[in-house]
């Protein structure tokens, strides 16, 4: 049985420079960028194309921001994307290897963010969940300092990424994956989670964070593009949105508090599933809060 042929559209790496510098990417600029490379269509180099057409919009004085999330890094009691057997948990926590931003690869974000994690320049974010990887001047101080108890609040990259004007680009993905609208869980009152995780120098450990969900972020974003200035186009099949940072942590503090309430909230645990609003990773999944 023959292979059907591709449906395209064919994109390359100047397609992708050409249509989102006419979404509105300017040279120069800090962008975050979410993205799903099957949206695109048949994509001529892969991932590797889009990462550097992207490259080529923003220019040499311009840094693509990705998230480069790792929450298999996680208590095993809260997997469930399959779940695995109770009796394992005890030495999957004492064999987990720990976070190492050199080698750990990205998890449930995509192919695109990896791909950002590996090329050559690349700095990485030191949170063992959720990290991000910067390519550009302003790389580094975005991502340097990241705490190891701030997980998307205000010690983490997306606090720098608003003060310093960024933009969010949605390629080919919808408002779950919108990592900034976590920016506002910290600002409004949310509850508190023990989280589980390997380790540096070996063994277990846990942390106190603010309980975060994607869980009503496609209801959010959907209010939020109907009141605020949200440019979309396509870039190859794609369906591309281009935002402020700064505009959508504002819009999405005062909608959560309207809309979410103390009842969603879950009791504090011990452990965390994985903490973005990306896509869920095929293994360990997640719950409703985090």
């Amino acid at each position: 049985m023959s292979t059907p042929p591709p449906t395209g559209p064919l994109v390359t790496r100047d397609t992708v420079a050409a249509q989102v510098r006419l979404l509105g990417v300017e040279t120069g600029e800090i962008l975050l960028v979410h993205s799903s490379l099957s949206s695109l269509g048949w994509v001529c180099g892969g991932a590797v194309a889009v990462v550097q057409g992207l490259l080529d919009a923003l220019g040499q004085t311009g840094t693509l921001v990705v998230p480069t999330q790792t929450g298999d890094l996680s208590d095993p009691a809260l997997w469930g994307n399959p779940p695995v057997p109770e009796e394992w948990w005890d030495r999957i926590r004492a064999t987990m290897p720990a976070y190492d931003p050199l080698v750990t690869p990205s998890r449930g974000v995509g192919v695109i963010p990896e791909t950002v994690r590996g090329w050559p320049g690349a700095r990485r974010s030191a949170h063992p969940q959720t990290s991000f990887a910067a390519l550009g001047p302003r790389a580094a101080e975005i991502v340097d300092s990241h705490a190891p108890d701030c997980r998307l609040g205000e010690r983490s990259p997306l606090a720098r990424l608003e003060r310093l004007g960024a933009r969010v680009l949605l390629l080919g993905v919808g408002y779950a994956a919108c990592t900034s609208f976590h920016l506002a869980e910290y600002r409004i009152p949310s509850p508190l989670v023990r989280v589980g995780r390997p380790a540096p120098g070996g063994g277990w450990e846990t942390v106190t964070e603010v309980s975060i969900t994607s869980e009503n972020f496609a209801e959010l974003g959907h209010d939020f593009e109907r009141d605020r200035a949200v440019v979309r186009k396509r870039v190859g099949a794609a369906d591309a949105r281009l935002f402020p940072v700064a505009d959508s942590v504002a819009y999405a503090e005062r909608w959560l508090a309207l809309h979410r309430s103390r009842e969603d909230e879950i009791p504090t645990a011990t452990g965390s599933a994985p903490a973005s609003g990306d896509p869920a990773p095929p293994g360990p999944g997640r719950r409703r809060r985090t």
